[in-house]
């Protein structure tokens, strides 16, 4: 059920997840590639610890995301009087025009939120070489606001390739694959080469299987191919393993690793132990089967929203999945595949089924995002509302209302419009 691209059609190269993956598995050697100075000071016997979900509650996405990945992580430090701090880490993969005040917005929001030391740095992705940000001033009246944070460009890179393939800091492989995959967005057969370069790369470094593993599903999510050339390359890996008397990337793993069947089917094995090998095998070719649906959505729609996502994850039938994986294939956009998708299931809101103090939280960042700074006794009168729909009716007005003085008036009366 996957979708393989016609000929002549390149797929959309995606940049986003394989860097956010990179960097939950290699973040310690991902600061020492980018960040040295900020390595060096980082304790890492004390460990770290990631905070996403604490981010997402401070810093909202948009429903439809720009292309970029954020991390938030949590590190103890050698120097300084604070025994911890957070580290805000961003991958920015497309030029934007406010980046700068969006860092510091980031910024302020999650120092306002913990009190802590709030350390920013960013890893440029885009193919714009002169669009370096590195801060964000404001200044009236003698009154001035410089925030700077520091930053690498991976297009840096490109003169220091050779570099990159002797370096044995897995992060060195993960720009590699990047770099080359801007490099052939038309030359599918060049991609084929430089993807084999990289493939070879692993085997001749001596690296244990798991690690050989792990990197080449980078290198083969990010440097995509159309399905007749992915085909000659397992051919090639096949050969070389057999030549070099190894057997660590499998045809099955191989498989496992292009389509993400191994962890749904590993997933719904481990609870067939419990329920039955058949309803744990159902589970995991129900979990491949959305998985599949979703991948086709983002590759052809980018970012699709949170419920949409949820409404598909409900269908726990193989047959009506495949129907809508066939649909995510034809459909001319995402909201004529959410009209099909409703004949399916019923449609989920963003706040349906939230408790009382995450709508509350989803007002403020609205407002917030809209208006700026607000008082605190704004905060104060929403946290008072303690009726679910009219926390619901107050997220509408949040998102339609001219002013703040006007929703602070509507908050106050209890005047609600029927917005939306």
């Amino acid at each position: 059920m996957t979708l393989k691209p016609k000929k002549k059609q390149v797929t959309p190269d995606q940049y986003d997840s394989p860097w956010k993956e990179a960097i939950e598995e290699y973040f310690q050697e991902c600061m020492a590639f980018f960040f040295p100075e900020i390595h060096a000071d980082i304790d890492w016997s004390a460990g770290y610890q990631f905070l996403d979900k604490e981010l997402e509650k401070v810093v909202r996405q948009s429903i439809v995301t720009e292309s970029r990945v954020d991390k938030l992580i949590q590190v103890q430090c050698k120097s300084g009087k604070t025994t911890w701090v957070l580290l805000h880490l961003e991958v920015q993969s497309q030029y934007e025009i406010n980046f700068a005040k969006r860092m510091y917005r980031y910024h302020y929001r999650l120092f306002d939120r913990y009190d802590r030391e709030i350390i920013t740095a960013v890893i440029f992705g885009d193919e714009h070489p002169k669009w370096r940000p590195t801060q964000y001033k404001q200044e009236k009246w003698a009154c001035e606001l410089t925030f700077k944070f520091p930053s690498v460009k991976l297009m840096d890179y490109r003169h220091r390739l050779n570099e990159l393939e002797q370096s044995s800091n897995p992060f060195a492989v993960v720009v590699s694959a990047h770099l080359y995959t801007q490099q052939t967005h038309q030359h599918m057969e060049q991609r084929y080469d430089l993807k084999w370069r990289l493939t070879r790369m692993l085997y001749e470094r001596g690296y244990k299987k798991e690690k050989i593993l792990s990197l080449y599903r980078y290198i083969n999510w990010l440097m995509a191919l159309p399905a007749e050339l992915e085909q000659q390359l397992d051919d090639a890996i096949i050969e070389y393993e057999e030549t070099q008397k190894m057997a660590y990337i499998t045809s099955i793993e191989r498989r496992w690793l292009d389509q993400g069947i191994g962890e749904g089917i590993e997933q719904g094995l481990q609870q067939g132990l419990q329920q039955g090998l058949h309803k744990g095998m159902q589970k995991g070719f129900v979990q491949k089967a959305y998985e599949d649906v979703i991948e086709v959505l983002k590759i052809r729609f980018g970012e699709i929203q949170r419920a949409v996502a949820e409404s598909i994850r409900k269908i726990d039938d193989v047959a009506k999945l495949t129907k809508l994986h066939q649909k995510a294939v034809t459909v001319e956009s995402v909201e004529q595949f959410k009209q099909l998708l409703e004949s399916e299931i019923p449609p989920v809101t963003e706040v349906e089924d939230k408790p009382l103090e995450l709508v509350r939280e989803d007002i403020i960042e609205v407002l917030a995002i809209r208006f700026g700074e607000l008082p605190q006794s704004l905060g104060k009168a929403v946290s008072q509302v303690k009726d679910l729909a009219k926390l619901k009716q107050l997220h509408k007005e949040a998102i339609t209302i001219a002013t703040v003085e006007d929703f602070f008036v509507v908050l106050q009366n209890g005047n609600l419009r029927n917005t939306l």
